[in-house]
C-alpha cells in the first residue's frame, strides 16, 4: 500500500489530436477511447505501467495548447502539473506540425518540468516530404527527444529506455529580449516560494494577467506579496499593448532556432491521396456532398434500413417475437398465479416484455450500428474536418466548430452530450448547444428508430428532416441574438487522415455498446416497475388522459399519448412506442411524420435533464424543459396543419 502512495508518476501532455491516448494505451496495457478529435479527455485517464523493473502511475491529460489557459480542458491539464509535480513529462507533439507545437515544449522548458519530448506520427510527417534530424534536435533543445509512430509502437523501446535512464532537470531556458528578459527575471527575483512550474514560468504567467496563478502567488507568498504587487502592476501598465504578442514571437523565434539544422521540408511534387481528400471534406463546395453521403449511407441505410429494420425485425419479430417471447411469458406466468405479479414479470408493461426486449431486441441492433459508423468515422479523423466545415454556419448561432463535438456525440447519447458541452470555451456556448442538443439532436437509438419508421413512407422522411434542421438552425440563430457575450474563438488541431484500423473500430464499438446497454438495461427495468405501477394503480391513466387532449390536437390517435410519456423516461422508449404503434396500423403517413417530428423535438429524457441541471443549474434546467415542451406542440400542431392543408403525404 506504501507503493501505490509513493509510485512516481508519468504525465502525459500535448495538444489534441497528437497521440497521447494512443501511447497511454500502449505504456499501460489497458483501453481508453482513441479520438481523432479533441474533446474525448477531458477526464484524465489514470493507469499503471512497469519500465525495466520499476513501476509508474502513468497520467493521460486532456489537450492543451499552452500553460495559459483558456479553456476548462486546459485548465485540467495544468492543474495537474501544479499539483501532482509528475517525475517523468512526456510532451507528445505532432512531426507534421512541429513548428506550432514546439513553443509550447519550450514553455515546459523554462518551467522546469522533468521533460522528454516525444514527435508522434512520424510516418505521417515523412509522406509529406519533412525529414528530421532528432539527434541534432535533441542537441538543440537540451532535453532527450524520441521519435514515435505509436499506432505502430515504433520508438516505444527507445522511449521506455529514455525514461528509465532519465536523469536531472531540463537546461536553463533561453533568454527572450533584453527588454522583456529584465522585466521577467526583476519579478522572477521576488518570488522565494517553491513553485511547481518555477519562478520564471510563474512571473510569466503572472506577468499575462493569470488570475489563478497570481492568487497561488499571494498565498504563498504571504506577507511577502506586497512587495511583489507593485511590481507585477508597474510591469502589467508597461507592457499592456504588446506583452503577449512579444512573448509570442519571442517564443516563435527561438521555435525556429531549434529547429535549425534539424528539419528539412521537400516539397512534394503531388500532396498524398490523404491530404487530398483531407482537403475535399472541409471545402464546402465539395464537404458537403461528402457529407451528404455520410449521412445517407451511414445514418440511412446502415443505422436507419439495416439496423433500424433488417437486425430489429430480425430479432424482434422474428426471433423474439417466435420463439424467445412465447416460451418467456409461458414460462414466467407459471412461477406465479397472483395477477399483479404477472403483470409485472409479463404484462403489457411488463419487465421481460417491455424491459428486456426492448433493450436487446429493439435498441440495441440500433445503437450497435451507430456506434460501428461512428467509430468508423472517428478513426478515419473526419470529425474535425466536419467541425472546419460546419464552423462557418456554427458562428451564426453563436457556437464554434468545436461545438460539432458534443452535438456528433448527441447522436449516440445526449446525456454524455451535455456533459461534453463543459468542454466549450463560454457559459454562452455551453447553454446554446444543451438548448440544441435537448431539442432538436435524436440519440441514436430513438434516431435509429426514426428512420426506420420513416424510411418505409415515401417523403416523410425529408418532412422530418427539413423541420429538424430548420428548428436546429431558428433556435441555435435566436438564442444567440438573446443570450449575451461574443462569439468564441475557434482553432482545432486537424490529425492526419487514414483509413480505420479493424482493431480500433471493433473494440470501441463493441466497448460503447456494452457500456450503453449496461446503462440503459436497468433503466429500462425501473422505467417498466414504474409504468407498472402506474397502470396497476390507475395514476398511469389518470396523465394518459390528461396528456390525451394535447395529443388529439396534434392529429394523433390517443394511443399516442403513452409514447411521449415513455419519451420522458427514455427517448428511445417513446420512439419504440411509436414502432409499435405503426406496426398496429394505427398512424397514417401524416401522423407518423407529426408524431416523429413532435416525439423528437420533446422533452429531454429524465437522465439528460439530471445531465443538465447537474451542468447547467436547476433554473436553467427546469427553463430548458419547460421551453422545449411548448416548442415541441407548437411545431407538430403548425405541421399537422400544414400537411393536412396540402396534402403532401396522402
Amino acid at each position: 500500500m506504501r507503493e501505490e502512495v509513493t509510485q512516481p508518476k508519468i504525465v502525459l501532455v500535448g495538444n489534441p489530436n497528437v497521440g497521447k491516448s494512443v501511447l497511454f494505451n500502449v505504456l499501460t496495457g489497458s483501453y481508453t477511447t482513441v479520438s481523432n478529435y479533441p474533446g474525448t479527455s477531458v477526464e484524465v485517464s489514470s493507469g499503471r505501467c512497469r519500465i525495466d523493473g520499476r513501476s509508474y502511475e502513468v497520467l493521460d491529460t486532456p489537450g492543451m495548447y499552452s500553460l495559459m489557459p483558456i479553456t476548462e480542458e486546459e485548465r485540467v491539464a495544468r492543474k495537474i502539473l501544479l499539483e501532482d509535480r509528475p517525475e517523468i513529462l512526456l510532451h507528445v507533439v505532432d512531426a507534421r506540425n512541429i513548428e506550432r507545437m514546439l513553443p509550447m515544449t519550450l514553455q515546459l522548458i523554462e518551467a522546469g518540468q522533468p521533460l522528454i519530448l516525444v514527435v508522434n506520427i512520424l510516418d505521417e510527417a515523412e509522406r509529406l516530404g519533412m525529414k528530421f534530424d532528432l539527434p541534432q534536435l535533441q542537441q538543440n533543445l537540451g532535453i532527450p527527444v524520441v521519435g514515435t509512430v505509436m499506432k505502430r509502437r515504433q520508438g516505444l523501446a527507445e522511449l521506455q529506455h529514455v525514461i528509465s535512464n532519465y536523469q536531472g532537470p531540463p537546461p536553463p531556458a533561453v533568454p527572450y529580449a533584453a527588454d522583456l528578459e529584465t522585466d521577467i527575471v526583476r519579478l522572477a527575483g521576488f518570488l522565494t516560494a517553491d513553485y511547481p512550474l518555477g519562478p520564471r514560468a510563474t512571473a510569466i504567467l503572472m506577468m499575462q494577467r493569470d488570475r489563478e496563478v497570481e492568487e497561488m502567488v499571494q498565498l504563498e507568498e504571504g506577507e511577502g506579496f506586497p512587495l511583489i504587487a507593485p511590481v507585477l502592476h508597474s510591469i502589467k501598465f508597461s507592457r499592456r499593448a504588446d506583452l503577449n504578442l512579444q512573448i509570442s514571437l519571442e517564443r516563435k523565434r527561438h521555435t525556429r532556432k531549434m529547429l535549425d539544422g534539424a528539419l528539412q521540408q521537400e516539397i512534394a511534387d503531388h500532396p498524398p491521396f490523404s491530404e487530398r481528400l483531407s482537403r475535399l471534406a472541409m471545402n464546402p463546395i465539395t464537404g458537403v456532398p461528402l457529407l451528404l453521403l455520410v449521412l445517407y449511407f451511414g445514418l440511412y441505410q446502415f443505422v436507419g434500413n439495416f439496423g433500424a429494420g433488417t437486425l430489429v425485425d430480425f430479432l424482434e419479430g422474428t426471433l423474439f417475437e417466435e420463439y424467445i417471447n412465447p416460451a418467456a411469458i409461458s414460462f414466467l406466468n407459471g412461477l406465479t398465479d397472483i395477477y399483479w405479479l404477472r403483470e409485472l414479470l409479463a404484462g403489457e408493461y411488463g419487465l421481460w416484455t417491455l424491459g428486456v426486449r426492448y433493450a436487446i431486441a429493439l435498441i440495441l441492433p440500433i445503437v450497435g450500428t451507430f456506434f460501428l459508423v461512428f467509430s468508423i468515422l472517428e478513426d478515419t479523423g473526419y470529425f474535425p474536418r466536419l467541425a472546419m466545415l460546419v464552423d462557418r454556419v456554427f458562428k451564426q448561432i453563436g457556437l464554434s466548430g468545436r461545438a460539432v463535438i458534443p452535438m456528433v456525440l448527441g447522436f449516440g447519447c445526449d446525456t454524455m452530450a451535455t456533459m461534453v458541452t463543459r468542454t466549450l470555451e463560454t457559459r454562452r456556448e455551453r447553454v446554446i448547444a444543451t438548448v440544441l442538443l435537448a431539442l432538436a439532436i435524436p440519440c441514436s437509438a430513438q434516431l435509429g428508430v426514426i428512420l426506420g419508421l420513416l424510411s418505409a413512407v415515401p417523403g416523410s422522411l425529408l418532412v422530418w428532416l427539413l423541420v429538424m434542421i430548420g428548428i436546429f438552425l431558428l433556435i441555435g440563430f435566436l438564442s444567440a441574438q438573446v443570450l449575451p457575450g461574443e462569439n468564441p474563438v475557434f482553432y482545432m488541431e486537424i490529425p492526419p487522415m487514414r483509413l480505420p484500423q479493424l482493431r480500433n473500430v471493433l473494440v470501441k464499438t463493441l466497448t460503447r455498446m456494452q457500456s450503453y446497454f449496461l446503462e440503459i438495461l436497468p433503466l429500462f427495468l425501473v422505467a417498466s416497475v414504474i409504468l407498472w405501477a402506474g397502470k396497476m394503480s390507475g395514476l398511469l391513466d389518470i396523465v394518459v388522459d390528461g396528456m390525451t387532449p394535447v395529443v388529439t390536437a396534434l392529429g394523433l390517435p390517443p394511443q399516442a399519448s403513452a409514447a411521449f410519456i415513455f419519451g420522458f423516461f427514455r427517448r428511445d422508449f417513446g420512439a419504440a412506442g411509436l414502432y409499435d404503434l405503426q406496426t398496429a396500423g394505427l398512424l397514417s403517413p401524416t401522423q407518423l411524420t407529426v408524431a416523429a417530428v413532435t416525439l423528437t423535438l420533446f422533452v429531454p429524457c429524465i437522465a439528460q435533464l439530471l445531465m443538465m441541471k447537474k451542468e447547467r443549474g436547476l433554473k436553467t434546467a427546469l427553463s430548458i424543459f419547460f421551453f422545449v415542451s411548448l416548442l415541441a406542440f407548437a411545431t407538430g400542431w403548425v405541421l399537422n396543419k400544414f400537411l393536412l392543408t396540402t396534402g403532401l403525404l396522402s
